[in-house]
């Protein structure tokens, strides 16, 4: 999980895409969203992808 947050996206306040079983065997989903929460960024989970938005801008979904 830590090698997640230490990407380049992650760090310049990008987007970093992770499959879900890959976020599963390396920390869980509850040690991604607590991050995440402490940073105040977005994770949005689609199919079998999450999305981690790297900001606390505005998020908006257009469609």
């Amino acid at each position: 999980m830590q090698q997640m947050f230490q990407a380049g996206q992650a760090t310049a306040g990008g987007v970093v895409r992770r499959a879900r079983r890959d976020v599963d065997n390396n920390g869980g989903m509850d040690a991604l969203l607590g991050h995440a929460r402490e940073q105040r960024w977005h994770v949005i989970e689609t199919g079998d992808q999450v999305v981690v938005l790297c900001h606390d801008g505005d998020l908006r979904i257009h469609c």
